[in-house]
């Protein structure tokens, strides 16, 4: 036996395992025991060499006849054992291991390794990952922009007259963004003007100001949180809708044979949902500031002596029409988001079943970040030109 004829780079417990015997140019390797990673066996490097009594062998047989269990362990080092073989252009009889084992190797060796596919990958510095951050921003905020504007275009087009889509689209966006939305937001209205009211009358009773809760209720839900809340609300409603849906005909190619057979899809698919959302939205805030004054007096009724109609004609003189309408636009701002945000998620996800959910969520989250911004930007601006 030859010990420099087979050995390992790294003792995992297998050289125990194994019995040499060089007979001539031929190498016997004679496998036993149990080969089995739960035996402590791992995956090792095999290496032929040789000195310059015997030389390197011109074939190796295996000998299986004292092999026991086995598991990937075994498969792993005759892998290695084989390409070691390959390397020194040696044959390697397998003949004789289980049947099993052989075509395990075999389909190791079926399709050939890509170059460089074990190459570990190159881990980003901090400024080379902030560098690919800020460029896929300003990507993203050019495809934003560019919709955005194709999106203006077609409404120019729809007060000229000339743009391509048909009403009962509208009509149908209108009725699953609107009516059917009207129990949720009826529900968050009712709540949020509860909370609203019972935080107003525990800090006002104090001071005996109890009436003035009406005052607190009705201009927050008149001028803020009506609009937003009825925006968060279907921003998670219909703007997920709306990317799931374009997302799911972007799988389907239906948005490409719209582009084939010349119809615009930003007319004939975005279109419908902005408007039916400029109209759906600012409606439903009209409702859930009313549902949300009405919570505020049921709280303050219960907790306080002051009467539903004391309640009622103090909120009428807390809020005049300049308040509903700088609510009311923005509850139009919110509808455009919305529809945007939902309709440029669903036409920008890629052609997978898990791309959609992902277009979806991303739809949600971009709606509500933009409901926030344009909330704050608007007050600001609201309290700079004394609105």
């Amino acid at each position: 036996m030859n010990a420099q004829v087979l050995t390992m780079t790294a003792d995992n417990g297998a050289a125990d395992r194994l019995e040499v015997f060089h007979e001539r140019d031929r190498l016997i390797v004679k496998i036993k025991g149990d080969w089995r990673l739960s035996d402590g066996l791992t995956p090792c490097d095999v290496a032929l060499g040789g000195d310059a009594d015997s030389g390197t062998p011109t074939q190796i047989d295996i000998d299986a006849s004292s092999l026991k269990a086995w598991d990937s362990a075994f498969v792993c080092f005759l892998v290695d054992l084989k390409k070691s073989c390959e390397e020194a252009d040696v044959a390697l009889d397998l003949s004789d291991i289980p049947d099993g084992a052989r075509r395990l190797v075999d389909l190791a060796f079926a399709v050939p390794a890509r170059e460089g596919a074990d190459r570990p990958r190159p881990t980003n510095g901090f400024v080379e990952g902030l560098g690919k951050d800020v460029l896929n921003g300003l990507q993203s905020a050019g495809e934003v922009i560019a919709f955005l504007g194709q999106s203006l275009i077609a409404l120019g087009r729809v007060c000229n007259g000339q743009a391509r889509f048909r009403l009962a689209d509208v009509y149908l966006q209108f009725q699953q963004c609107g009516p059917e939305a009207l129990s949720i937001v009826m529900l968050i209205a009712f709540l949020v003007g509860t909370i609203l009211g019972f935080v107003g009358i525990i800090q006002l009773q104090q001071f005996g100001a109890n009436i003035f809760v009406a005052d607190l209720v009705a201009v927050a839900m008149v001028r803020e949180l009506g609009g937003m809340m009825t925006g968060i609300i279907m921003a998670g409603r219909t703007s997920a809708a709306f990317a799931a849906q374009l997302g799911t005909m972007n799988v389907n190619e239906e948005i490409a044979a719209f582009r084939t057979v010349g119809i615009d899809p930003i007319e004939f698919l975005v279109l419908p949902r902005i408007l039916a959302l400029i109209v759906a939205v600012p409606l439903l805030t009209v409702f859930a500031n009313v549902v949300g004054m009405l919570g505020g007096s049921v709280v303050t009724g219960m907790l306080s002596d002051i009467s539903l109609f004391q309640y009622y004609t103090q909120t009428i003189s807390a809020v005049d029409l300049g308040d509903w309408a700088s609510g009311l636009f923005k509850a139009t701002i919110y509808g455009v988001i919305i529809a945007i945000s939902g309709c440029l998620r669903g036409m920008q996800c890629s052609r997978s079943a898990a791309a959609v959910g992902e277009a979806a969520t991303s739809a949600v989250v971009t709606s509500i970040v933009f409901i926030i911004l344009a909330e704050s930007i608007l007050t600001v601006v609201y309290q700079v030109l004394g609105i």
